[in-house]
This record gives structure tokens, C-alpha cells and sequence, in this order.
């Protein structure tokens, strides 16, 4: 995910004592549910809040998820999770996700989705949803 990309922002995470094993540790179920935040958040940022999206009428359902865990993640450490659009067709995307400590990246994901009706079938989503969703950006986004 090197260089600027047209949908980028960022998401400052602060590790809690729950997220953690016996180890103080991160577990690595929690990495996904980071990736949920970082993904909300920029759709947020960019204006169209996925509650906007359901309202209506799609649903952007998980169909990969991929997760790369370089270091560990402990309690109380300051990370900065870095989302971004990897790719938008009418009925698919992708967003590319980087953790860090600082300068030290701990771990890259990728989830991917795709936009179903209200009975879960694929759909295609609407073309203002795609040029927001597409539109040429970055945005900060606030803390969790």
C-alpha cells in the first residue's frame, strides 16, 4: 500500500485491557474487528455512512477477509490503522488495511465485499453510491 491512494484515511486505536490474552497480547481475533472500524470510519468521513447505505436498501457483505500479523499488539499501545479503497467495481470492493506502532507496521489485511439486495442477492449499488464511495480524497478520521 505504498504511495497516495484516492480513498485513504486514518483511524487512531488505543489498545484495551479486553482485547488482550493473559499475555497482555492482542488477540488475533481482534484485527478484523479493528478493520470494521477503520472501514466505517471512512465511509463516514467520504458521506455516506453505511447506515446510509442500508437504508437504502443494500447490504455490503464480508465475502474475504485476509489478515498479516508481522509484530504483536499489547495493552495500552497507541496504533494507527491506515484503510484504504483497494479496488470499487458496480457490485464489488476491496479495502486494504495497515497497522502501526508508530513507524512499525504490525499487521495488513484486505477484506472484501459485495453488495447484495435486501434478500442477499448481488446487486448493483447506485452510481452516486460508486462515485462517492470512488471519489478522489483522503480524510482523517477521528479516534476510537
Amino acid at each position: 500500500m505504498n504511495g497516495p491512494s484516492p480513498l485513504a484515511g486514518e483511524s487512531l486505536i488505543r489498545v484495551r485491557y479486553a482485547e488482550t490474552d493473559a499475555m497482555g497480547v492482542v488477540h488475533h481475533a481482534v484485527y478484523p474487528v479493528w478493520f470494521e472500524v477503520g472501514r466505517t470510519e471512512l465511509m463516514e468521513a467520504r458521506g455516506l455512512p453505511y447506515t446510509e447505505v442500508e437504508a437504502r436498501g443494500y447490504y455490503l457483505m464480508l465475502s474475504g477477509l485476509n489478515v498479516e500479523y508481522r509484530r504483536a499488539a499489547r495493552y495500552g499501545d497507541a496504533l494507527t490503522l491506515t484503510t484504504r479503497l483497494g479496488s470499487l467495481r458496480s457490485r464489488t470492493m476491496t479495502f486494504l488495511y495497515e497497522l502501526r506502532r508508530e513507524d512499525e507496521l504490525l499487521a495488513t489485511g484486505e477484506t472484501r465485499h459485495i453488495a447484495t439486495d435486501r434478500t442477499y442477492r448481488p446487486s448493483r449499488l447506485p452510481d452516486d453510491v460508486l462515485h462517492i464511495l470512488g471519489g478522489e480524497s483522503s480524510a482523517r478520521l477521528p479516534s476510537r
